[in-house]
């Protein structure tokens, strides 16, 4: 079965670009066109990837990610937006979203992180990776810490679990980028310091810091202090 992906995009000929292309590529799409009418298909559909413009009719798409972020954690957004000052995407990924591609954007590049986000690091049911007192279900991609529930994006789960795998390994900037993002690493992009910010913060709501930075180097999941 195809993978559904929602086009949240209010401009007509990139909303028809997008639909048709994604179409071709095998995928089943629908779309909205302001703030609204993609709240309420966002909340009465299943989706495997949301493509959401910043600026909509209605209300923006910063907010729609927002109130969404509320109610599901795991289905992964890509922000499509002009918008490409620094400040903006850490806005974006602050909101939940799992990446950004500002326009103009080559197709090429979109199916590549479109392929990247709907990528799971293994749909295995019941394979469960563990480090101490932090587990991540790979069936039904939930992940704990001390028993107690982590609301994970999609990025920061694929990103935990990539840190289960290698204990105790350094894992540098460009590996970790082409193996969770799928992508060529720029060397510019602060996409990874601000994910394992989030994912940092997140896990040490119910313990001390187990990813720590090796400057130069990368980072490493250990359970030692810095």
């Amino acid at each position: 079965m195809s993978s559904r992906i929602l086009i949240i995009e209010d401009e007509p000929q990139i909303a028809d670009f997008l639909f048709r292309g994604l179409q071709e590529e095998g995928y089943s799409v629908e779309r909205a066109a302001d703030g609204p009418t993609a709240w309420n298909m966002l909340q009465s559909g299943q989706w495997d990837l949301i493509l959401l413009d910043w600026w909509l009719p209605g209300e923006d798409g910063i907010d729609v990610l927002r109130k969404f972020r509320g109610i599901d954690r795991s289905t992964p957004v890509l922000f499509l937006t002009a918008r490409d000052a620094v400040s903006h995407r850490v806005e974006g990924l602050d909101a939940g979203a799992d990446d950004y591609l500002a326009k103009p954007f080559a197709f090429a590049e979109l199916t590549a992180r479109v392929r990247a986000l709907l990528r799971r690091p293994d749909q295995q049911s019941g394979l469960v990776l563990s480090y101490r007192d932090i587990r991540a279900d790979l069936g039904s991609q939930k992940a704990t810490r001390d028993g107690s529930s982590l609301d994970l994006t999609a990025k920061e789960f694929s990103l935990l679990c990539l840190f289960l795998q290698n204990p105790g390994k350094i894992l540098t900037r460009t590996r970790i980028f082409d193996t969770v993002w799928g992508d060529t690493f720029d060397g510019l992009s602060n996409t990874i310091e601000v994910h394992i910010k989030e994912l940092r913060q997140k896990l040490e709501q119910f313990g001390h810091r187990v990813i720590h930075t090796r400057r130069n180097r990368g980072y490493l999941l250990e359970d030692t202090e810095d």
